[in-house]
């Protein structure tokens, strides 16, 4: 679909302190990585994959179409920043795909008789319950 090195090549990495647990220790390292990647400027994506992911992603993108994702899971700035790589991959990823358009089928005849049958069936049995005409 895409290729990923350079993907990330175009992404743009800060290390920011985290919140959380660590006690002291969060005070001195930036472990929260802050990944941005700016979708107009890509030659990742063909022009046609970069439309649909304006579409799919426009609830995720800034005003300049950038993708801004952050992650502070764990306590080391590594992991971090493979993390929100691999959660930027698969977002990508999940917004390239083309679904399938569905194709309405016809209702068969049976269930159409069926539920015809029940309903005057049922008719009936309602109609059954209510006092005799004695006129």
């Amino acid at each position: 679909m895409f290729n990923a090195d350079a993907f990330i090549k175009e992404c743009q990495f800060k290390a920011i302190r985290s919140s959380g647990s660590g006690g002291q220790h969060v005070n001195k390292t930036a472990s929260k990585v802050e990944l941005t990647f700016y979708l107009n400027a890509s030659s990742v994506f063909r022009e046609r994959q970069k439309e649909r992911l304006l579409l799919r992603l426009s609830k995720r993108l800034t005003k300049d179409n950038a993708l801004i994702l952050q992650c502070e899971e764990t306590r080391s700035q590594h992991k971090n920043k493979a993390l929100v790589i691999k959660r930027a991959l698969q977002l990508l990823q999940d917004a390239l795909v083309i679904r399938k358009k569905r194709i309405r089928t016809k209702t068969p005849k049976s269930v159409i008789k069926k539920r015809l049958k029940n309903k005057s069936r049922r008719s009936t049995v309602k109609s059954n319950r209510k006092k005799p005409d004695l006129d």
